[in-house]
């Protein structure tokens, strides 16, 4: 949001494009690592005053070191990086990003209305999304390590999913999505979990015993899914013993048991 702001304030073209197409966790988790830019020179600045200004060898010390100095401020900083040519971005950049996401949260306000389709259908063919699970948060297990949030959800069906049991585990973001033994997700592409009703997000820190959701995944940005995009976020990186299958291959029945 501080980018659509900055450009409201000053009168500013704003880049329709990021560098994720989604969140991960880590600074030198962009497509522009992929395409050798450095995040450095990068400014960092806290609520306080404090500002710092960094240039590191490669992207992961600039994460290393950026991350050391966030929590020293507190945990939370803003950061300025990636400068770059307007055509490394077009190269590179994951486009029409802020342009989806406003057509995302339309949809979201627009599903009740939809005629002909129950309000799950239709959000499902706003978001092209890939139905994971539905169910209630039963258990949530949370631990900081490392500066980073890790925990796993777990989901006890309902509706027509009721007698199955799902388990999502996140690092900040979701990472894997797992119905009963059946690994139906895994990052680089997207676990989403939305209200059951509201089809409103619900992030990892706002999972709560008893509240119902649905599991949905979306697919990543196409580069994600290079030899350099899985080496750099795909699902062994994360720890997660398992190579990465695309949602859509995993939907249709894909090789997923654990």
């Amino acid at each position: 949001m501080l980018p659509i702001a900055a450009a409201a304030r000053l009168g500013l073209p704003l880049v329709d494009a990021d560098g994720m197409g989604r969140a991960f966790p880590e600074l030198q988790m962009v497509t522009f690592t992929m395409g050798g830019v450095s995040a450095t020179p990068m400014a960092l600045v806290d609520e306080k005053g404090n500002s710092a200004i960094f240039n590191t060898i490669t992207n992961k010390w600039t994460e290393e070191l950026a991350r050391a100095v966030t929590m020293s401020c507190g945990g939370s900083v803003s950061v300025s990086l990636y400068c770059m040519d307007g055509a490394t971005m077009k190269r590179y950049g994951v486009r029409d990003i802020v342009t989806r996401s406003q057509k995302l949260g339309e949809a979201i306000r627009k599903v009740k209305s939809v005629s002909g389709k129950t309000p799950e259908e239709a959000f499902l063919e706003y978001a092209e999304g890939y139905r994971l699970f539905k169910g209630k948060i039963v258990d949530v297990l949370r631990e900081t390590k490392g500066a980073f949030n890790y925990g796993k959800v777990v989901l006890e069906g309902i509706g027509s999913d009721k007698g199955h049991q799902a388990r999502i585990v996140f690092q900040n973001e979701n990472l894997c999505a797992q119905v009963d033994d059946r690994i139906v997700a895994t990052v680089p592409d997207l676990i989403c979990l939305v209200d059951a009703e509201t089809f409103i997000p619900v992030t990892t820190d706002a999972l709560k015993y008893g509240k119902r959701v649905l599991a949905v995944g979306l697919k990543c940005f196409e580069m994600w899914r290079s030899e350099a995009g899985l080496e750099l976020v795909g699902p062994r990186y994360f720890g997660l013993d398992t190579d990465y299958i695309p949602l859509e291959e995993r939907a249709n029945g894909g090789e997923a048991d654990v």
